[in-house]
């Protein structure tokens, strides 16, 4: 058993659309080495920073990933059966073992999976952070009381021209002309 520590360069590309690892960032990870009968047993930790945008507020954020990662890397003759049953289709060269080539081992499929399957999916500036105004898109953070007078929709302001033109007493009578407290 081997214990490591490296601070490697963000591989690029090491997120989504709205949080993802700077491509210039630096990943510390911690790992551990365990010699098996078919291979290598890595088991690490990858710490990164994370930057994106709140999806309520659209305002910049910063955030730390820290992520869990363990992988088997076998040895290319450890197992021939591995080779037979391997599924031919388009998915199985992502859903296959992975094999130490010359004593190395590549790490970034594992990490790449690990870090962006722990993003969050709708990141937030602050768990009640109230987002955008949906009228005018003034941040509502900025302003807590922030409101618009109730706007008119253009396609019922003829029916409003006429609910304010009728008299009191006429918006009150039954439609039917008929007196509501008679029982039948």
């Amino acid at each position: 058993m081997k214990r490591l520590s490296r601070t490697v360069d963000s591989p690029g590309d090491l997120g989504t659309e709205v949080i993802a690892v700077p491509d210039d960032a630096s990943i510390e990870i911690e790992l551990r080495l365990e010699s098996v009968m078919e291979g290598v047993l890595v088991t690490g930790t990858a710490h990164a920073p994370l930057k994106g945008e709140c999806v309520r507020c659209l305002e910049p954020l910063s955030q730390e990933c820290e992520v869990e990662f363990q992988e088997m890397f076998s040895y290319p003759d450890a197992d021939d059966r591995s080779h037979e049953n391997v599924d031919t289709g388009d998915d199985a060269e992502e859903e296959g073992p992975l094999y130490l080539e010359d004593d190395l081992f590549d790490l970034e499929p594992v990490l790449r999976d690990a870090v962006v399957l722990s993003l969050p999916l709708q990141p937030v500036c602050r768990e009640d952070c109230p987002g955008l105004c949906p009228d005018c898109g003034a941040r509502l953070a900025d302003d807590p009381d922030h409101h618009h007078e109730e706007a008119v929709d253009i396609r019922w302001a003829a029916l409003q021209e006429l609910a304010s033109s009728m008299k009191d007493d006429e918006k009150d009578v039954p439609r039917d002309g008929g007196d509501d407290s008679q029982e039948k």
